[in-house]
């Protein structure tokens, strides 16, 4: 990538837009040069796709619960993993390093919905153990992390 290329990347995470024209008034990058870039960013697998973001809190679906797993399970733990994937509500999930092997985030409609997730996971013979935190207020929920940096610091680490 070079530094065109982190502009772009930028602005579509601030602007939370894909659309050139918009993309040209921020970056004042030609409409043209933009839809060559974007192509290419979408080839590299940089921009993954141009869903929408939704706010969950209006959907209906603001309550979030991080749950840390404790697990004794065999095998590669992507195999494990894919079961609580399959738990409703899940919108995220990290394999960790510690004491805790996996993290998952979960948006779910209301506070009696939090102990079907638990029991859900707790039916999966493997979890040892769940602890769960009930989120207060969300501070940020940014799903495009460039835009949490400055540019002049993503051009300086993301250019070759």
């Amino acid at each position: 990538m070079d530094e065109r290329d982190v502009r772009l990347v930028k602005a579509i995470s601030d602007l939370g837009t894909g659309s050139p024209e918009r993309l040209h008034e921020e970056t004042g990058i030609p409409v043209s040069t933009i839809h060559y870039r974007l192509n290419n960013l979408r080839e590299a697998g940089v921009i993954e796709n141009d869903l929408y973001d939704l706010d969950h809190e209006a959907l209906g679906l603001g309550v979030t619960v991080i749950v840390e797993v404790l697990a004794d399970y065999e095998g590669p733990y992507d195999e494990f993993a894919d079961e609580l994937l399959a738990v409703e509500g899940v919108t995220e999930a990290f394999f960790t390093m510690g004491e805790t092997d996996f993290v998952v985030l979960a948006r779910l409609s209301s506070s009696d919905t939090v102990e079907r997730l638990i029991s859900d996971f707790e039916a999966i013979p493997e979890v040892e153990r769940t602890n769960s935190t009930f989120t207060i207020a969300t501070l940020r929920d940014e799903p495009r992390a460039p835009a949490t940096y400055e540019l002049e610091t993503l051009v300086q680490e993301l250019t070759d």
